[in-house]
């Protein structure tokens, strides 16, 4: 459990300056925690050190170009942390879809995207928790970031595209979670 320590203590110290994103954060970590069964034995500590590390680009001292994933997974290269982790916070949450409404889908391309049962997990931890920890379902989620974003905002449009492919993740998610013996 090194590696989880190491990223919750990385993400406190970030994150629990912006508020309610650190309620959230902390939410999305033990979110993580309960899906770690979709993901193979060895990928789960990596799960879980994701889904606390996954919003360290909103902090101020690391968000550069005011898109978080890029700004997160771009230190967290330059921290040495595993090319898998910074990956999938490069990539959190459809990242790919907001990054080409930001016209910044060459930078995000400097980390490469892999379809994956972590990425749907992360997604899963992410989108079924909302921006103060509560627990949402998948529709909840998005409906509440529609609500926060106007129609001609880039985020907006972002989960108009997005919206269908990640709940596909989410269900491939409670797939491989039914699929688990217990």
């Amino acid at each position: 459990m090194e590696l989880v320590q190491q990223a919750a203590e990385t993400a406190e110290r970030f994150v629990a300056p912006l508020g309610r994103r650190w309620e959230h954060v902390q939410a999305v970590a033990a979110r993580a925690s309960e899906l770690s069964d979709a993901v193979p034995p060895q990928d789960r500590e990596t799960l879980v050190a994701a889904a606390w590390l996954h919003d360290i680009g909103y902090a101020p001292k690391i968000g550069h170009t005011k898109f978080h994933p890029l700004d997160g997974a771009r230190y967290l290269r330059e921290q040495g942390w595993s090319e898998v982790i910074v990956n999938l916070v490069a990539h959190h949450s459809g990242a790919r879809f907001e990054a080409a409404e930001r016209g910044m889908s060459d930078e995000l391309a400097e980390f490469p995207f892999e379809d994956s049962a972590l990425l749907d997990a992360l997604v899963t931890a992410d989108l079924t928790t909302g921006p103060a920890g509560q627990r949402l379902t998948y529709n909840e989620r998005i409906e509440e970031i529609f609500s926060r974003y106007a129609p001609e905002d880039p985020v907006h449009r972002t989960w108009v595209k997005a919206r269908p492919v990640l709940a596909e993740a989410v269900q491939r998610t409670e797939q491989r979670l039914t699929a688990q013996p217990r």
